[in-house]
């Protein structure tokens, strides 16, 4: 009991901080989940908020709208375009589901708080209050000292990387100008063997395909496919088809040649 007074003398005697609101609003973290806002421009109704919301409070609706073939050339394109969007914050639970999924940075939060109504009917936002709410957004922090930029930036500022080229060889210091001939001269003859292994399997493989080899002679032109009725070449059935034909019924067995033929009963049996 005494250390219980102990605290309570010791709070009486702190001078106390009193806040002036409303006169003086409160200076909020820049992250707080006051409420939901919306730009309007980003939003190309994919629906992924409204199907990701863990307590449904999204109502989105949307038409479509064809725009015309640019002048250039092309063809006529379809967009969604949103008719509403709306928010019930009776329902909300300020998970920020909905701002984490959305692709197109169309929600975000804002430390905004002051939308406190007497109905709870009257905590359904439409789109023209939500889209109001998005200039209190604050911007973002910035990065901490040293951190690692984002890829997106690193990237698009590295420089291409440069093509590789093979090193060409000149003639060697003091070489008198017979050398140097020489050496030229064996670099091409080299280059030239190297390209006339490159193009003799080219040349062989097109000429085992222009030339037909002696079986193929022997058997004779090629028979024509048969045609069908109307005289157009009839097209035989795949692999896969011509054998299924062949499949037996499950629990058959194969017949053999020399087995008497089966009985069978009743008059046609006797026959």
């Amino acid at each position: 009991m005494a250390k219980g007074l102990a605290v309570t003398m010791r709070h009486m005697l702190r001078k106390s901080e009193t806040q002036q609101y409303p006169e003086v609003h409160p200076d909020l973290p820049a992250r707080s989940r006051g409420v939901i806002a919306l730009v309007e421009e980003n939003c190309t109704v994919c629906m992924l908020c409204a199907r990701e919301c863990p307590d449904w409070c999204i109502y989105i609706d949307s038409h479509k709208e064809t725009l015309p073939a640019p002048e250039g050339g092309g063809r006529p394109r379809a967009r969604n375009v949103l008719d509403r969007f709306a928010i019930d914050f009776s329902l909300c639970m300020y998970c920020g589901i909905c701002i984490e999924v959305c692709p197109f940075d169309a929600l975000f939060w804002s430390p905004e708080f002051e939308y406190a109504e007497y109905d709870i009917r009257d905590l359904l936002h439409e789109k023209d209050r939500l889209g109001e709410w998005a200039a209190t957004v604050p911007p973002p922090p910035a990065h901490e000292v040293g951190a690692e930029s984002p890829k997106e930036l690193s990237a698009g500022s590295r420089p291409a990387p440069a093509r590789r080229t093979a090193p060409v060889k000149g003639p060697a210091e003091g070489a008198s100008p017979a050398q140097a001939t020489a050496q030229e001269t064996a670099q091409e003859t080299a280059q030239g063997s190297v390209r006339e292994t490159a193009q003799e399997p080219a040349q062989e493989t097109r000429r085992e395909t222009a030339q037909p080899t002696a079986r193929e002679a022997a058997r004779g032109p090629a028979a024509e496919p048969a045609k069908g009725p109307e005289g157009r070449p009839r097209r035989e059935p795949p692999r896969a088809m011509r054998d299924i034909r062949s499949i037996r019924p499950p629990g058959s067995l194969p017949k053999n040649a020399g087995s008497p033929p089966e009985k069978k009963d009743g008059p046609e049996g006797e026959r």
